[in-house]
């Protein structure tokens, strides 16, 4: 029996740079079968093209990329920059013109349904297409193996971390579908946990550079986002790594509710572990050491 676990990456690249990281990090893991890229938000064509780049970069020209929806549920476009984009003139990549408008939805519903029980959907950006996708297909959740979201705060455990978080915000809407859909596994890990997994962006920008591959495109990247940021959070990958490694993290079971009535904290996502029964999981801590050395060591081939 193979030990590849079959994912499907859906991700606002291009804006914060963990995305990029995520994805080199899905290419060069060897357990990983990446059946397809799906991009969200703003310039979702854009969007598409940089996650071509960093494909291409790593010898896989033939990862599905299908480009998603730009506008959240009832908000117009969120996100409408790519800032990251101004880096593909320097790196070989299908142009944004190749990629159809709104092709993700689709390609996830054919892929769940062709394949049900076996497939992680990894979502690391709004989740509209999410959304979209569990009220056009109720039963799509149910045949997935399992949702993985890097997605809200739940504990506040860490100094300086609000209660709201970007990818849940975004469009509140479609969120609050995402954490009602009936997947058998459904993990989310938090901003107070991946806030723990820290570097400075000259650091990985060097790192980066030195270990090449589609990392080297990343690292071009990284320095659009250096410009603006001094440090690069690894919120992304932490999500991506515990597909492969789950004792990177500690888990706490219970239920998860999306504020919908508040227009000053909507989206806001609210944690009850008392709850009967308990179809979320979230992380609650993360050894950051072990981490960076999985991750790293991943990446590297080692």
């Amino acid at each position: 029996m193979s030990d590849q676990v079959p994912v499907i990456l859906d991700t606002d690249i291009g804006s914060d740079i963990d995305d990029a990281v995520c994805l080199a990090y899905l290419l060069k893991q060897p357990k990983c079968d990446l059946l397809g890229v799906t991009t969200v938000s703003g310039m979702p064509r854009e969007r598409a093209a940089l996650a071509d780049a960093v494909c291409r970069a790593g010898g896989r020209r033939d990862i599905p990329i299908h480009s998603g929806i730009d506008q959240g549920m009832m908000l117009g476009i969120v996100q409408p920059g790519c800032a990251q984009a101004a880096v593909l003139p320097k790196f070989d990549h299908r142009a944004p013109e190749e990629f159809k408008n709104y092709t993700a939805v689709n390609f996830l519903r054919e892929q769940i349904h062709k394949r049900p029980g076996e497939i992680t959907l990894l979502a690391i950006g709004p989740m509209t297409n999410l959304g979209a996708l569990f009220a056009l297909d109720p039963e799509a959740p149910k045949l997935l193996k399992r949702l993985v979201l890097m997605c809200g705060v739940f504990t506040n455990r860490l100094a300086g971390v609000g209660p709201l978080e970007w990818n849940a915000l975004c469009d509140p809407i479609a969120t609050a579908l995402t954490y009602k859909a009936p997947a058998p596994e459904h993990t989310s890990i938090g901003l107070e946990v991946t806030c723990k997994c820290r570097m400075e962006a000259d650091a990985c920008i060097k790192r980066f550079r030195e270990i090449g591959g589609p990392l080297g495109v990343v690292a071009a990247m990284t320095e659009v986002w250096a410009s603006h940021r001094k440090q690069v959070t690894f919120h992304d990958p932490l999500a991506a790594t515990v597909i492969f490694k789950p004792d990177l993290c500690e888990y706490q079971d219970g239920q998860v509710d999306v504020e919908l009535l508040s227009s000053r904290v909507k989206g806001q996502t609210h944690w009850n572990p008392k709850a009967d029964p308990k179809p979320h999981r979230i992380a609650v801590d993360v050894n950051p050491e072990a981490f960076f050395e999985h991750y790293f060591g991943t990446v590297s081939g080692k």
